[in-house]
């Protein structure tokens, strides 16, 4: 394995939000504030919050009454067409370990200064504690925090951050991942069936794929409607299986040019579709922008574990969803390549996927 494969990138040192979160300030520091965004208020009277993402019980896709199984998949593959989020309850990753996983992240975040230091983000590398997608010392900044670490496959794990975890929150996060990919690889089998693809195709392009956690940290600011939590973007990645850590809201989706927020029910994950996977779907299940808001109240924590395939390998439409009447609208690109290109780039919202696009999918795209 090539170590720069590792190496996909790397951001810009920043100033951690939650020590300046810690002072007693009035107004936001300039170069957090974001005249850019729009930040509608959660009392929207166009009846945006009677839309909801849709929630997919996971026990009904393996239920043994066909029906019931097959309504489910048609509600799994209506959602990722028409939302690329849902909800997934009865996902059967123990609530224990979940738990587990909640307490681990709160402590860390909570962990001294000089402990954080041993974890910051090295020079020319993404990974660590930090921002990510920091291209200039005159870029806006998002108020929070990420921790973000490569968890899978376990040989490119980076010496000085997985196992220097403390105990017993490393042994707790290293079962978790265990337990997400092999959540991740059933969820995209079942999106393969939905889409009647050829099952190997979806199998040797993500077995053995490749893991990031992201431990995000929200703090309150004084002014939240002058900042964002995380700027709004779609996930470069395959799949993204997120865990709200607190019981804070704010994550929001793009939906009909409005923002709705997501309320996380009880004992589930939030599954978005990634850019890898419209690439993939050859454009039929669609990666949704979202962001992260703050409030002035309470922290917010989440954990997003990123699953995509193998860095050795490439990427494109998969051939069984390629016909003479939908054209491939997608290039191909070797797997870490697509990755260097994202992160020498600023987060904005989906024009990282537009550039992978062919002469059809631009003419498909409305360009």
């Amino acid at each position: 394995m090539d170590p720069n494969l590792t190496k996909l990138g790397s951001s810009l040192p920043v100033p951690n939000v939650q020590e300046l979160a810690k002072e007693v300030i009035a107004e936001v520091p300039p170069r957090y504030v974001r005249t850019d965004q729009d930040h509608p208020l959660m009392d929207d009277d166009h009846g945006t919050l009677l839309l909801e993402v849709p929630v997919i019980d996971l026990n009904n896709l393996s239920s043994s009454d066909g029906n019931l199984r097959e309504s489910e998949l048609e509600k799994l593959h209506t959602a990722c067409k028409d939302w690329g989020f849902f909800q997934l309850i009865n996902h059967g990753v123990s609530c224990s370990l979940v738990e587990e996983v909640k307490l681990g992240i709160q402590e860390f975040f909570k962990l001294p200064m000089e402990e954080k230091r041993k974890f910051w983000q090295e020079a020319g590398d993404l990974e660590g504690f930090g921002q990510a997608f920091v291209v200039s010392e005159e870029q806006k900044l998002d108020w929070g925090d990420m921790f973000f670490l490569m968890s899978l496959p376990r040989h490119l794990r980076k010496p000085h951050l997985f196992p220097m975890l403390p105990s017993p929150f490393r042994d707790v996060l290293d079962e978790y991942s265990s337990a997400l990919r092999d959540l991740a690889m059933k969820i995209l089998l079942l999106m393969g069936k939905a889409l009647k693809m050829d099952t190997k195709e979806m199998i040797e392009l993500f077995d053995e794929g490749v893991q990031y956690f992201r431990m995000n940290y929200y703090p309150p600011c004084p002014r939240p409607n002058h900042v964002i939590g995380l700027t709004p973007h779609s996930d470069a990645v395959g799949l993204t299986i997120l865990l709200q850590v607190n019981e804070m809201e704010g994550l929001q989706i793009r939906k009909e040019g409005k923002w709705i927020p997501v309320k996380p029910l009880p004992n589930a994950f939030v599954v978005n579709v990634g850019d890898i996977l419209e690439i993939v779907t050859n454009g039929t299940y669609r990666s949704i922008e979202h962001r992260a808001t703050v409030n002035s109240v309470k922290e917010r924590l989440s954990i997003a574990t990123f699953y995509s395939p193998k860095l050795e390998g490439d990427m494109g439409p998969a051939p069984s969803l390629i016909t003479p009447e939908k054209p491939a609208l997608f290039k191909r690109i070797g797997v870490a390549d697509y990755f260097k290109e994202l992160f020498s780039r600023k987060l904005q919202g989906k024009s990282f996927i537009d550039v992978m696009r062919t002469i059809q999918g631009e003419e498909n795209n409305g360009n």
